[in-house]
């Protein structure tokens, strides 16, 4: 099993690793397995991360342009037609820090707007997504207007202001899910056989299990932009946002 370290440190940029296999070819692309790493193999909505392997013993370097999980281990996907490293290698996996930066702030940012939208009009999610930035969320909503817009823009910025810490635990499924409200998804997306639950609590403001990559505090965030919303159902209503503010 690949030790995924960003699961409980996200600030992680570089880890020392070892091959374990070469996991064969995608479009003529090798994938590495590797028995550690800080790159997140996408899911929940959010991508993979990117960065380089870097083999310190001859100074070769590979970009991996992707990541997913293959059973209980994580491949990287490396650039097409070239000669992977072998397995055995001692490398170092250096994760893209701007893009992932980037995208836990988007990530944060999307739970606040969770957050506020639970809190304030008890509506569901049924789907959202993200890129480096910029997001969207979807809602059990009626109706929206731009009134109602933005006051929730207005809000999710007022809660991220409030510099809110973010916290992140691990607790076994049964207590897990004895706490209210912990799935906000109209479905719930949680396997059966997963028996530890990886939480994100927004002290004060969200909570819920998820596997993605996330600040430390809101003030990191900055603010966010609702940039357009739009009707997906008949209870089924978009929203999309931006980050606004420079990372810090």
């Amino acid at each position: 099993m690949t030790e995924v370290v960003c699961s409980r440190d996200a600030y992680e940029r570089a880890v020392e690793t070892t091959v374990r296999a070469i996991a064969g070819e995608e479009g003529g692309a090798p994938l590495v397995v590797l028995d550690r790493t800080v790159f997140y193999p996408g899911g929940g909505g959010q991508p993979s991360d990117t960065g380089l392997l870097l083999r310190a013993a001859d100074g070769r370097r590979w970009t991996v342009t992707g990541v997913k999980r293959a059973g209980a281990d994580v491949a990287h996907q490396l650039e097409a037609d070239v000669e992977p490293p072998a397995p055995g290698d001692r490398l170092v996996a250096e994760v893209d820090w701007a893009r992932r930066y980037a995208l836990m702030r988007t990530h944060t940012a999307l739970h606040a707007l969770c957050g506020v939208v639970w809190r304030d009009y008890g509506a569901l999610v049924t789907g959202g997504n993200m890129e480096p930035g910029a997001g969207r969320m979807d809602f059990e909503f009626e109706r929206l207007s731009s009134d109602l817009v933005g006051a929730i823009e207005a809000t999710v910025n007022t809660e991220l202001a409030q510099d809110r810490p973010v916290h992140v635990r691990f607790l076994p499924r049964a207590e897990a899910f004895a706490i209210p409200d912990l799935i906000r998804t109209k479905v719930n997306l949680l396997p059966e056989g997963i028996e530890e639950i990886r939480i994100v609590d927004i002290e004060g403001l969200d909570l819920q299990a998820d596997g993605g990559t996330h600040v430390h505090r809101t003030s990191e965030v900055g603010r966010i932009e609702v940039t357009g919303y739009e009707s997906k159902g008949r209870i089924n209503k978009r929203i999309r946002l931006r980050l606004v503010a420079p990372e810090g």
